[in-house]
């Protein structure tokens, strides 16, 4: 039986400030994060429930002398006085919770990893929550944080030639499914994602006078992403080399599908079969693993860094779409890590477990070496 939307909406609540609450802690380990530098609220375009979203950004040293008021929220002075003007390569990430939980700080660490060993800057997207923003809004205002950098990245001294994706479970989705329907936009638009190796012939004249004809997209980073919502949670827990006991909980994966997918549904998500699996379940823009072959060869670039986690019940499909995506031509590095569950690096009580921050930083050092590679920096 479906749940109530009120019911859902308050479980939200609740699971959202324990989370908050682990989350303090988990940056009380060392080496401690960076804090965010600053913040600025953009609005809501493609979604017909309007609004605001925040962006969050973690900065080099050096990037910032000022912040004050502007027509931005923010005036931005680049540079400390002995730097050039050259813009910064951009990371936009977006955090993991199932489309329910979660904020943008929750990857202060990868975003430190990031700014450190990269010299990005780094944005993390405040998408808007289920069951409050059900399917796609998570996915639209995700394209509008991308098209809002890349329409105010001289003003922000970013680099759009050099611009990529990263997240983490959900966020790992939105890696992909936000390009699919970025793609959707732009050729709206009379525009194309350019990635150096594919992509579609201009189509018309853009939208917005003075704007890109072409958006560059140079990689993505998805960690342990969910992309095929037609195979129900007890398949996915069946299929986990770890068992069940570590997979994901049925408190948290029936709240996650019931207040993302659950008002497009009449019936329960858990109890779809992969055999009638909706419309929905198929929609490229939730199991992006389905998508067209057409769209993700001209959506997604053509680095591409896939992490899933040894004993996850996305494991599975993880592994499947980075077969597919390496037969569609793509470059996929990244790879299974060994022996650890799904959200390992987001443990509350990291202060006591030095082996597993080792490890996390080992992994978030190695994808930057790839987004160091993709955006053709020098080594830090």
């Amino acid at each position: 039986m479906a749940q109530a939307r009120w019911s859902l909406y308050y479980q939200a609540r609740w699971w959202r400030s324990c989370m908050s609450f682990g989350m303090f802690l988990h940056r009380l380990a060392y080496p401690r994060p960076a804090h965010p530098a600053f913040t600025i609220k953009i609005p809501i375009t493609l979604s017909p429930n309007k609004g605001t979203i925040e962006l969050t950004f973690y900065v080099p040293a050096g990037y910032l002398k000022s912040v004050q008021s502007s027509s931005l929220g923010v005036t931005i002075t680049k540079g400390n006085g002995s730097d050039t003007d050259s813009p910064y390569p951009v990371v936009v990430n977006f955090h993991g919770g199932g489309f329910t939980l979660g904020q943008p700080t929750d990857d202060a660490r990868w975003a430190s990893t990031v700014i450190d060993q990269v010299g990005a800057v780094v944005v993390s997207v405040g998408y808007r929550l289920a069951p409050e923003a059900p399917f796609p809004m998570a996915v639209e205002d995700g394209v509008d944080a991308i098209l809002w950098l890349d329409r105010h990245a001289d003003v922000l001294g970013l680099d759009r030639k050099k611009m990529a994706l990263s997240g983490f479970s959900a966020g790992g989705n939105l890696c992909f499914t936000v390009p699919l329907r970025l793609e959707e936009e732009l050729t709206r638009q009379g525009r194309f994602i350019r990635d150096g190796k594919h992509g579609h012939k201009n189509v018309g004249e853009p939208e917005h006078p003075g704007e890109q004809t072409k958006l560059d997209m140079c990689g993505l980073v998805a960690w342990y992403p969910t992309v095929d919502y037609t195979l129900n949670r007890e398949e996915k827990r069946r299929s986990n080399p770890g068992g069940k006991s570590k997979s994901l909980s049925k408190v948290f994966t029936s709240l996650f599908d019931a207040a993302y997918i659950g008002p497009h549904l009449s019936s329960s998500p858990s109890s779809i079969s992969s055999s009638s699996a909706s419309s929905v379940y198929k929609h490229p823009y939730l199991s992006p693993g389905l998508a067209p072959d057409s769209n993700l060869i001209n959506s997604l670039p053509h680095d591409i860094v896939v992490y899933t986690c040894e004993w996850d019940m996305l494991l599975f499909e993880g592994e499947t779409f980075r077969e597919r995506l390496q037969g569609l031509g793509k470059n996929v590095t990244g790879g299974i890590i060994p022996e650890v569950e799904h959200g390992w690096d987001r443990a509350p009580f990291l202060f006591w477990r030095p082996r597993t921050v080792a490890k996390m930083m080992k992994y978030y050092e190695e994808a930057c070496h790839d987004l160091r590679r993709v955006f053709e920096v020098n080594s830090h």
